[in-house]
């Protein structure tokens, strides 16, 4: 079966999209300096963009009514966390995607604890296995459809010694989780080590 992009609108499209990027890490990001709540919301169209220094980027789709508060918290204050949820806060992070009035803080909402950060004043979240402080850098808009992709510089970051072996983050040990199709979730599952490929 053959599809022709140029056939598809933006819900087929998305449709497409989200069910062959799979499995996608997961952004869980808090925004909003004091006096604003605490904002929290998950975004799966996330990735880093550069190593050194180390930048983030992630896709904030606009809603009809206007930016996210997430999106528009960034601008305004210019910081915010990225945390990684393990695979016991899967229900949690899900209702975090849930549209909540803008006064609204859902991580108190939720019953989610958070801890000052180090570098800038948004918080983190207490039980997020690694939390990285972010400083935002600029916004890519690629099409009225396609909402933000938003980058930020990370200026510092929170790692749980529970998942640290020899100076690395282990995976087994920090249990993410990715978002699939849909509101569906996959943890790590089988881990499969094979030699380094010299040169690689």
């Amino acid at each position: 079966m053959f599809i022709d992009a140029a056939d598809l609108d933006p819900a087929a499209t998305y449709r497409l999209l989200v069910g062959s990027v799979v499995p996608r890490p997961i952004a869980w990001v808090t925004t909003g300096r004091a006096p604003k709540p605490v904002n929290l919301a998950p975004f799966s169209s996330f990735a880093w963009v550069s190593q050194h220094p180390a930048m983030l980027g992630m896709t904030i789709n606009t809603r009809a009514s206007g930016p996210k508060d997430t999106a528009r918290n960034i601008r305004e204050d210019g910081q915010y966390v990225v945390n990684i949820a393990r695979d016991d806060l899967m229900q949690k992070l899900h209702a975090s995607s849930e549209w909540m009035d803008p006064e609204v803080g859902e991580a108190e909402a939720l019953g989610l604890a958070t801890s000052p950060s180090r570098v800038i004043d948004v918080p983190r979240l207490r039980d997020a296995p690694v939390s990285m402080e972010c400083v935002y850098d600029r916004t890519i808009v690629f099409s009225p459809t396609g909402g933000e992709f938003i980058v930020g510089s990370v200026v510092g970051w929170h790692v749980d010694e529970a998942v640290l072996v020899d100076g690395r983050i282990d995976t087994e040990l920090l249990r993410p989780l990715a978002r699939l199709a849909g509101p569906r979730y996959t943890t790590l599952g089988t881990v499969t080590e094979l030699p380094p490929v010299p040169g690689g």
